[in-house]
């Protein structure tokens, strides 16, 4: 399904493409949130450290104490996490917070410059782990000179859990983020083939005839895909322009000779060669009618993008000829037909298919015969009705089918075929029926025209 639709592909594309963000930015985000925490508690643990500093005194035993101890009770609670502890180089306690109970602060053996501040991740109590600030001091003569190292450590379980607490917080504004990005890809994918869309429906018209070419309105990445179509339907145009110059040409290369036999029919009837006569009309008759069915279907190629018949004209003037044959001067004819009605189809080629429905009908038809036409659905139906036999059910493929002959009138069996043809060549369709005795009925059914 990935595979042929394009729209799902960007549609997935772009909702992993937005969760691999989303993740990393989550991911990312709580680093930083982590490092944040941590800078701010190495700077609470400095202000305590620069506290004991200032807090340094001795006692009247001359013993170097905390005067002014920090003030967190956190300090005074045995294992607490906050801690606090005084050295004297190398490695003598002067003094500790009372939450080490009896524990020391293990430092890293590194050499500290006068008055620096560093940063550690030392092991604590209990085995926790611990962020410590320390800083190496020179003490005045009046607190007894020589180098003391303070220290001040926090337990790092508290930045674990501010960190879990504030990525837990984060994750629903990542899932709305993540929705509102999915909705801006879906409105990008939309845009972004909307030129697509536009192609295919300048395409349907102008298979439909509503257009010749998909022209230049497109965007810069789509165009060059318009102007190669447009160029193919260029070059189509002159493929049929040149194949209908060649059944033009084939058309004048048969009309002599089928004057020349006309010529002969009529020489031998008067002859009395009645039945030669009629076996040779036949053949005539049947090429006459291949030649206007391959130059009707030129016509279709040759127009069909803006062919467009006036169905009540085509079916007046058709009526007006067939009426005026032996088999047609009999009839009552009536043409029902809404006189803005039209059909996509050329109005040679819909005389050509009313020619032999209309022929058929008068050679068949008792009394009278009726065109009709109307709008059903999408199409345009023309109805030619007589009051003849009608055809058996099981003879009407036969009778549509090219040479099918279901009487022993005079013609080729090719009239109702060609016209089928013709009407299937404009994506349409011709039937048969009802085919009981006194209703007869043959339905083309057309595109609508504009």
């Amino acid at each position: 399904m990935i595979a042929g639709s394009l729209r799902l592909r960007l549609l997935v594309a772009g909702a992993v493409s937005i969760l691999i963000a989303l993740g990393v930015a989550a991911f990312g985000l709580s680093i930083l949130f982590e490092r944040h925490v941590e800078r701010r508690m190495a700077a609470d643990l400095t202000l305590v450290l620069d506290r004991l500093l200032a807090g340094l005194e001795r006692d009247a035993d001359g013993k170097l104490t905390v005067a002014d101890p920090p003030d967190d009770p956190r300090f005074e609670r045995p294992l607490s996490g906050l801690y606090w502890q005084i050295l004297r180089e190398p490695h003598d306690l002067i003094d500790r917070s009372r939450s080490l109970w009896d524990s020391d602060l293990p430092l890293p053996e590194d050499e500290l410059s006068e008055g620096a501040l560093h940063q550690h991740r030392i092991a604590g109590p209990g085995g926790t782990t611990l962020l410590a600030v320390e800083r190496r001091v020179v003490l005045p003569a009046r607190l007894g000179g020589g180098p003391v190292r303070l220290v001040v450590a926090r337990d790092l379980a508290d930045l674990t859990v501010a960190t879990s607490d504030f990525t837990s917080e984060l994750l629903p504004y990542m899932g709305l983020v993540a929705l509102l990005l999915g909705i801006a890809s879906a409105v990008q994918v939309r845009v972004g083939l909307a030129p697509l869309a536009a192609v295919r429906n300048r395409l349907a018209a102008i298979r439909s005839g509503r257009a010749e070419r998909l022209g230049t309105s497109f965007p810069d990445e789509v165009q060059p895909l318009a102007a190669e179509v447009d160029a193919l339907l260029a070059s189509r145009d002159r493929q049929i322009e040149t194949a209908r110059a060649r059944a033009a040409d084939l058309a004048h290369g048969l009309k002599t000779p089928l004057q020349v036999l006309a010529g002969d029919i009529e020489r031998l009837t008067r002859q009395g060669e009645t039945a030669i006569a009629a076996d040779l009309a036949a053949v005539g008759e049947s090429m006459r009618r291949h030649v206007e069915r391959e130059l009707a279907r030129a016509r279709r190629t040759a127009t069909a993008g803006t062919a467009s018949a006036a169905v009540a004209e085509v079916a007046g003037r058709v009526v007006k000829v067939v009426g005026r044959t032996p088999a047609g001067d009999a009839l009552d004819w009536e043409v029902d037909v809404d006189p803005g009605l039209k059909a996509r189809i050329a109005p040679d080629d819909l005389a050509e298919i009313l020619g032999n429905l209309l022929d058929n009908a008068a050679r068949h038809a008792r009394e009278r015969v009726v065109v009709r036409a109307a709008v059903e659905g999408d199409a345009v139906v023309v109805r030619v009705i007589d009051d003849g036999p009608g055809i058996p059910p099981e003879l009407v493929a036969q009778a549509l089918r090219r040479g099918g002959r279901i009487d022993t009138t005079p013609g080729t069996g090719l009239g109702l075929a060609i016209a089928s043809d013709i009407a299937d060549a404009w994506d349409g369709a011709l039937r048969l029926g009802p085919t009981d005795p006194g209703a007869m009925t043959a339905a083309v059914h057309l595109p609508r025209g504009r």
